[in-house]
């Protein structure tokens, strides 16, 4: 079974990626599960521009360090602690956000030829959710891509879109020179000393209400603005997190680096 090129580090969460193949997985089945036990222990994910809105009721929306940065979605504020999800991977509640980039696992479009622009449908073959089950959604019937195949390879394609968006974003917010270094202090009765965490990125909101009007206006015309603002109303979700993982048994612990 061959595996796409590893010309590069994998993703988070992805262990291997194997194409998607009629005749090698014509038995293939997906178990459709409301667990996602693949991100028990990982406190952030990248998020894409079309999920600020949706996402910023739940959890902070921050910057990753470094001279690249992307948005992150915080499922927890220390390594090791998501407030998602149990220790087996079931979601703690069910009106809560989940961000894209875990739905799209174990799925992913690849390019198998650098020298070429098609991208094929991959997975990742240790995922227990794809296998040949006697139970589950088949993935390839009458050597054909299923509906459910087909819905799959949409929602990776509006993903990469969307993840291309994206980019353009975080180029365009870089130039502004508003992204400063974030920094959250929370005091708890029980502790004589606050719970620092540093290590990423937020808009610096000075510096944003000092920009001139034609800065502003263009912001607003590109839809820049609105994603600046659920960000930054985003960050009310950093104490709601820190207690729930309290509440959850998770931490924290003092001076921890988000990263």
């Amino acid at each position: 079974m061959a595996s796409a090129p590893q010309t590069q580090t994998l993703p988070m969460l992805y262990n291997d990626l194997v194409p998607l193949n009629v005749e090698m997985h014509s038995n293939f089945k997906v178990r459709v599960e409301n667990k996602a036990p693949y991100i028990v222990g990982v406190h952030a994910v990248p998020l894409t521009i079309e999920e600020f809105a949706p996402c910023q009721r739940f959890m902070p929306i921050v910057f990753s360090a470094g001279d690249n940065p992307v948005p992150l979605a915080l499922m927890g504020l220390n390594e090791g602690a998501n407030t998602l999800v149990d220790a087996e991977g079931k979601l703690h509640r069910e009106d809560g956000y989940v961000p894209a980039y875990v739905r799209r696992y174990p799925w992913m479009l690849v390019r198998l030829d650098p020298e070429k622009d098609e991208m094929s449908l991959c997975f990742d073959p240790t995922c227990d959710m794809i296998g040949e089950f006697e139970e589950g959604e088949p993935l390839i019937a009458d050597g054909e891509a299923t509906q459910m195949t087909k819905d799959l390879l949409q929602f990776c394609e509006q993903f990469e879109e969307s993840a291309a968006r994206t980019n353009m974003f975080m180029t365009e917010l870089k130039e502004t020179g508003l992204l400063m270094d974030g920094e959250l202090s929370i005091q708890i009765p029980e502790s004589n000393d606050p719970f620092v965490y540093r290590g990423f990125l937020m808009v610096n909101e000075e510096k944003l209400r000092e920009l001139r009007g034609d800065q502003l206006r263009k912001m607003m015309q590109n839809g820049m603005l609105p994603l600046l603002y659920a960000h930054l109303f985003s960050l009310q979700n950093m104490t709601d997190i820190f207690n729930r993982q309290r509440a959850q048994g998770l931490g924290p612990v003092p001076a921890f680096q988000i990263s």
